[in-house]
């Protein structure tokens, strides 16, 4: 693995435990268990600051759903696999791996400005924890922003009890939600526009049936391979990634 990948991955990384994690006082000495000497023998004890650490990566698996372009790639595959008929091809486990290595593509920016302006400063020492988690959370903060509907910030800014005057100042207890439903939102229009063309064939060959006068022929034993032949005659799974990447 070349040193860029590496160095890309670290950003993921980093981008979770800073967008998911606590502000707790975390460094990169911190033990993991300390032990003190008494009469009554050696006792070990783990550091409040190691188990806060610890609980904060228990939300990689939320950052990585609502903070980036996962959902959004992930509904339109699940939404395309129901629209073609073939309910458990190709497995959950493949579109949710082209999903998260989509994601990896779409998010490469915003963890590479992490990792140059967060990762790396903190590393060398020139930044604090605190200071770190500020200049990291903010290429993800940018980037949620961009793709998230006013009304949709503003919803849960009411409901957050607190107006928002600045949009770039939207704290992101109020952002990850917003943008988590407008993703949702997207992707349900986006799953719309391809369910058409399925629908159309569906009722095309159920409409040939009944005028033939096989009403007792399931439509799907016709409309299912021809939908499959058109789908990957139009190299289709290559032309919608190419799309939800395009679309960010």
């Amino acid at each position: 693995m070349s040193r860029a990948v590496m160095l890309r991955w670290v950003g993921a990384g980093l981008l979770l435990a800073l967008c998911a994690g606590l502000p707790v006082a975390w460094s990169q000495t911190l033990p993991l268990v300390t032990a003190t000497s008494t009469k009554a023998g050696v006792q070990y004890a783990v550091p409040v600051q190691t188990l806060l650490s610890l609980t904060a990566l228990s939300f990689l698996p939320a950052a990585l759903m609502l903070m980036t372009s996962f959902t959004r790639i992930l509904i339109v595959f699940s939404l395309l696999r129901q629209a073609l008929g073939v309910q458990n091809l190709p497995p959950n486990m493949v579109l949710t791996g082209l999903a998260l290595f989509l994601t990896w593509f779409v998010m490469g920016p915003v963890l590479d400005n992490i990792y140059r302006d967060a990762y790396l400063p903190l590393a060398q020492g020139k930044l604090e924890f605190e200071q770190a988690v500020a200049a990291g959370a903010e290429p993800i903060r940018k980037f949620m922003l961009q793709f998230t509907r006013q009304e949709d910030l503003n919803i849960f800014a009411k409901m957050y009890g607190a107006p928002i005057a600045v949009r770039a100042e939207t704290p992101m207890s109020v952002l990850v939600p917003a943008f988590a439903v407008s993703e949702i939102k997207t992707g349900f229009l986006i799953g719309f526009m391809i369910y058409l063309p399925f629908i159309a064939i569906d009722f095309a060959v159920a409409s040939i049936l009944t005028s033939l006068g096989m009403v007792m022929v399931s439509p799907m034993m016709f409309s299912l391979p021809l939908k499959l032949v058109i789908f990957a005659l139009a190299d289709g799974w290559t032309l919608l990634a190419a799309s939800l990447v395009a679309s960010y």
